[in-house]
């Protein structure tokens, strides 16, 4: 499986990178690179480098996705839970493949509704990520990387736990409300949603580290 989980993560890069050279020649010289909380352009860039940039970044992240587990120390190593990390690894590639269509689509087709399209992926991306963060293990690279996680196992496998069925909640959340509100209302929601999902869990592991170091179990 894990594998396959590679292939798939060099599969999207290349599929990345010919759907920028198929779509090149139909391209305006000019292609939308941001949107705003409205879901309208606010900023263009050449499509001589624009076109490109996001395969770039995903050949780029690719390599450093590859010399990870080389460079995590013993203790700490990425290969218990190899797994999880590549169906990571493809997570992370796919919302790059995704956004890179959404880019070439709005800049071959016009204007797209943003707000449901992109915030949208972003939290599908949410909510399968926190369903297999109760899966990582400690580490340096992935996860909920705080003193107090990284001190103590317990503490790290329950702030996961918490902080897998939050991204799951949050992701599912904010999902339903781009689908039925859009707009700026849903990206602030969404926002919300995912801000809280991001720092309870690492509140937690301190409130969970000291509890126990109270209790002389750390």
């Amino acid at each position: 499986m894990t594998r396959i989980y590679l292939w798939f993560s060099i599969g999207l890069t290349l599929a990345a990178w010919a759907a920028a050279s198929i779509a090149y020649p139909s391209l305006p010289q000019q292609v939308p690179t941001h949107w705003n909380i409205h879901g309208q352009v606010d900023g263009y860039g050449d499509k001589s480098w624009a076109t490109f940039l996001t395969p770039a970044v995903m050949l780029g992240l690719l390599a450093l996705f590859r010399l990870l587990p080389w460079l995590s120390p013993r203790p700490f190593t990425l290969d218990t839970f190899r797994g999880t990390y590549e169906f990571v690894v493809v997570l992370v590639m796919g919302l790059m493949a995704y956004i890179h269509a959404l880019m070439l689509w709005a800049a071959y087709a016009g204007p797209i509704d943003v707000g449901r399209a992109l915030v949208g992926g972003l939290c599908l991306f949410f909510a399968l990520i926190g369903n297999v963060l109760g899966k990582v293990r400690r580490n340096f690279f992935v996860g909920v990387r705080t003193p107090w996680t990284l001190a103590s196992e317990r503490v790290w496998i329950d702030t996961h736990r918490l902080a897998a069925r939050l991204f799951v909640v949050a992701g599912l959340a904010g999902f339903v409300l781009c689908l039925t509100i859009g707009g700026p209302v849903a990206f602030a929601g969404t926002l919300a949603l995912i801000m809280i999902a991001a720092f309870a869990p690492a509140v937690y592991s301190l409130v969970h580290y000291k509890r126990l170091e109270r209790q002389g179990l750390v």
